[in-house]
């Protein structure tokens, strides 16, 4: 097979990929603009399910919670499991590996037994399902994914640079502003981006812990396809995935800035 013919069948593989992962969403967004209610057929080009998005309370109150919850348990799970990881990695090796096998058990385990554990436990203590359940519930399944995400740049990290910056007459506090937290500081970001998108899209332990006043998108959704889905939530959607493609696109491009200027200025030097 001659090289040309390679990659004749590499590009063939990555465009039935892409069509793979992408017609769907395009579908969607077709159908958002569909004058009818059904999903059979497109009968007629509108935008008044976009217009009667922004007046569905429920939607919108969905939508609040669920950004809620996403930032609110992102942030304070970014907060907790940095510090554990920080606190793991100073442990013996034999407790630190005892830990870290914990750590991995949420992370392996299926996301209904959580669910259903946590929900048994706020009915233990007697504790009503509310929003504050549901940011507790994310915090919880979210620690480990910080855990893990920062692990890895305090291994990497010389630890002799802490201890060289406390000789130096840095406090402790200062030491980790000033050392360690720039060394650290991109897996704490993209632990922070794990945990809100998992957070974002979250069903099956939200389910569980939600009440009928705290109900996120997801689980919105969910009660609607016993009945029909409103053609509110492909306006919705259509929203969600144009702001997270201009967020990329924006993200690519000032990365590919950074970098023609470094490069710049490596000439120069």
């Amino acid at each position: 097979m001659t090289k040309r013919q390679n990659s004749l069948l590499s590009n063939l593989y990555i465009f039935v990929v892409m069509a793979f992962l992408y017609v769907p969403i395009l579908v969607m967004i077709v159908y958002s603009f569909n004058t009818s209610k059904s999903r059979g057929a497109f009968l007629g080009f509108t935008t008044k399910w976009y217009l009667e998005l922004f007046q569905n309370e429920s939607i919108l109150s969905a939508l609040a919670n669920t950004l809620i919850v996403a930032v609110v348990s992102s942030v304070i799970a970014t907060l907790l499991g940095t510090a554990a990881a920080i606190g793991i990695r100073a442990m013996k090796k034999r407790n630190r590996d005892l830990i870290m096998n914990f750590t991995y058990l949420p992370v392996m385990s299926p996301e209904i037994v959580m669910g259903v554990s946590l929900m048994l436990l706020f009915v233990l203590f007697r504790i009503d399902f509310s929003l504050f359940t549901v940011i507790a519930a994310h915090i919880t399944f979210n620690v480990p994914y910080i855990i893990l995400s920062v692990m890895p740049k305090l291994r990497q990290m010389d630890q002799h640079l802490y201890e060289a910056a406390m000789d130096l007459g840095c406090t402790p506090f200062q030491a980790f502003i000033k050392v360690m937290l720039p060394e650290i500081m991109p897996g704490i970001i993209t632990g922070f981006l794990i945990a809100f998108t998992f957070s974002l899209d979250d069903f099956n332990i939200s389910y569980f812990v939600s009440g009928e006043r705290a109900q996120t998108l997801p689980v919105l959704i969910y009660s609607m396809t016993r009945k029909r889905v409103s053609p509110e939530i492909n306006a919705l959607s259509a929203i969600i995935f144009l702001v997270v493609l201009t967020v990329l696109i924006l993200t690519n491009v000032n990365d590919v800035r950074k970098e023609k200027q470094m490069q710049k200025g490596g000439r120069r030097g």
